[in-house]
């Protein structure tokens, strides 16, 4: 009976025998010059590790590449459907309208997603599907010289990658990220698949430096080695080193982001609690002129950050809706253009139309500065991100920026009630921000990843821009005494903080 008698659809999938693997890098090379994949960058490499005591030590090797997911994070997190997946299960791409995002690269927990230098977009292994589609195998499979790598149809039972993923012991790398993988592994050691497993003699975990183009490995100490230890001691000897997708422009922008919510949100709703008055210079133009000053550098900001900014246009003409960079984008257009309309009213002299679009855009300026904890959900591959109160910290985030922000607009133009309310509401924000990271870093974290991502924040390479930023909203907290002197220590400890959070969040290594 074949698989067409069975009514099942064709699913490529791969087996990695590791038990045959000499870490020849034949597959490498191979798939270097089928798909002319530029120096400084792979599609797949063979990592090794040394596990074992001397005299009972070996290398044990791991083929790494694209794990061809059933439910892959890159399609979901891809604002533009560059990546897809085919109906025969392959995950592939489409360069030309990539725009380089790297939001794929920020949702892969297999660190399988590089940005190509010659064409500047994502690209990845795809099982030559170019190959496969004309009765081929692919590159790697042809020239691995002990059959190391195999090939076939998963729902096909007459198939050897049937056989053995059916009948034998196989494994498959992170499964708890519930990606389904079709890339399975046979006879591989515990310190290849996990890249938290490879310890030194002494418990610590060793783990590779994937920050600002650093290549060298490194010790990560602190971290809970009975947790991943391996059944014998393992020391990483071959990797290949990647860049955090996502560097300071993304950074930055949170921290925009937050101060354009707050800069309009925040006057107005102090309006409709009568603390203002809608005819005030705050509320009329001095709230919405900020609030688009800043949203505006914020669109520069995220187009900057593109390897392809001339595509960014795609984002709403080849939308993928289940991306929440797309959805963010939309909510940001939405909130700029109500805005405008309420300076545009203002100017017309309005008030029922500012009460109106004021209405509508406390609601527009929340989402614009919560969707952001949505978005860092689909980056799957990083753990600290993973926060069910994220996105109530970005909440609490823009109520700090915005105040900050407008605090010495209130002074020079609203004097009185508007600003108790805002020193108030500032203080009362830089509480909630300390006692929200005080409950994220002080409770323990699920994986490990997550623990040792915290760690690097609260005590590694990030720790001083974690520790500073804190101390500097702290002040933050005396602004009912201290006035508009509060407003340099809000806004640059939150910055502070948000580069630390963000960096850190993709300091783990994945591969």
């Amino acid at each position: 009976m074949t698989v067409q008698d069975l009514g099942l659809p064709q699913r490529w999938v791969k087996v990695l025998d590791q038990s045959r693997c000499i870490g020849c890098h034949a597959c490498t090379t191979a798939c270097k010059s089928e798909n002319e994949v530029p120096l400084g960058v792979t599609r797949t490499f063979v990592k090794s590790v040394d596990v074992g005591v001397f005299p009972q030590a070996r290398r044990a090797f791991q083929v790494t590449r694209c794990n061809q997911c059933t439910d892959a994070p890159c399609v979901a997190a891809c604002p533009t459907q560059a990546m897809y997946r085919r109906p025969d299960g392959i995950v592939d791409f489409d360069k030309s309208i990539c725009i380089g995002c790297k939001a794929c690269m920020a949702a892969c927990p297999y660190d399988a997603i590089f940005i190509n230098p010659n064409d500047h977009s994502a690209e990845k292994c795809n099982m030559c599907a170019h190959r496969l589609d004309v009765g081929l195998e692919p590159a790697c499979v042809t020239v691995c010289p002990t059959e190391a790598i195999l090939v076939g149809d998963l729902n096909d039972p007459t198939s050897k990658v049937a056989q053995v993923v059916q009948r034998e012991a196989v494994a498959v790398r992170r499964p708890e990220k519930e990606t389904r993988p079709g890339v399975f592994y046979k006879g591989a050691h515990q310190a290849t698949l996990d890249p938290l497993a490879a310890q030194r003699p002494d418990g610590g975990l060793l783990a590779w430096s994937t920050q600002q183009g650093h290549g060298e490995a490194g010790f990560v100490p602190g971290g809970h080695p009975a947790r991943h230890n391996s059944s014998a001691q393992a020391v990483l000897s071959y990797d290949i080193g990647h860049h955090a997708p996502w560097g300071w422009r993304v950074s930055l922008y949170t921290w925009t982001k937050s101060i354009a919510a707050g800069a309009f949100g925040l006057p107005v709703a102090l309006a409709f609690l009568g603390f203002l008055s809608f005819g005030n210079a705050v509320t009329r133009w001095a709230a919405p002129l900020t609030a688009l000053a800043f949203l505006g550098l914020t669109g520069i900001l995220l187009i900057w950050d593109l390897k392809h900014p001339a595509r960014f246009y795609l984002i709403f003409t080849k939308h993928h809706w289940e991306s929440w960079l797309v959805r963010g984008s939309f909510i940001i257009a939405g909130y700029g253009a109500v805005t405008a309309g309420y300076f545009l009213a203002a100017l017309a002299g309005s008030t029922g139309a500012l009460r109106v679009l004021g209405g509508i855009g406390i609601p527009l300026a929340l989402a614009s500065a919560v969707y952001t904890g949505y978005l860092f959900a689909q980056a799957k591959a990083r753990d600290l991100w993973q926060s069910p109160q994220l996105h109530a910290h970005l909440a609490v985030q823009a109520a700090l920026a915005g105040s900050a922000a407008m605090l010495p607009l209130l002074v020079w133009l609203a004097p009185g009630r508007a600003v108790t309310a805002a020193e108030v509401v500032l203080a009362v924000a830089a509480v909630i921000h300390i006692l929200q990271i005080a409950s994220e870093d002080t409770l323990p974290h699920v994986t490990a990843h997550a623990h040792l991502a915290n760690r690097e924040m609260t005590h590694g390479r990030y720790a001083k821009f974690f520790w500073p930023g804190l101390i500097a909203v702290a002040v933050a907290i005396a602004a009912p005494w201290i006035g508009v002197v509060a407003t340099p220590f809000a806004l640059l400890g939150l910055l502070a903080h948000e580069h630390a959070y963000v960096q850190a969040g993709q300091s783990v290594p994945l591969a």
